[in-house]
């Protein structure tokens, strides 16, 4: 299902949306309308996100050991990669 909504525009605006159809960008001014909300609800989801990685970590930060265990884990998965001496 699909609706229909009513957008005003500044003249601006409007030029602007019309140059990315005229450039074959967007096939239409709704499919501008259709990514241009679909990037903003991706970018509030990636937002949303971060801030509720960034208050778990805030409430339960590394320890000295785990990042101490997480620098010998890097460290060792490092060695173990089959480099290729490049020079």
């Amino acid at each position: 299902m699909t609706s229909q909504i009513a957008v005003k525009l500044s003249d601006e605006l409007l030029e602007a949306v019309d140059r990315l159809v005229s450039s074959h960008r967007f096939a239409s001014r709704s499919d501008i309308v259709r990514a241009g909300l679909q990037r903003m609800i991706a970018d509030d989801a990636t937002e949303t996100l971060d801030r509720a990685f960034a208050d778990g970590f805030a409430r339960h930060p590394d320890s000295d050991a785990d990042l101490r265990r997480a620098t010998t884990l890097a460290i060792e998965s490092i060695e173990d990669e089959p480099w290729e001496k490049w020079w």
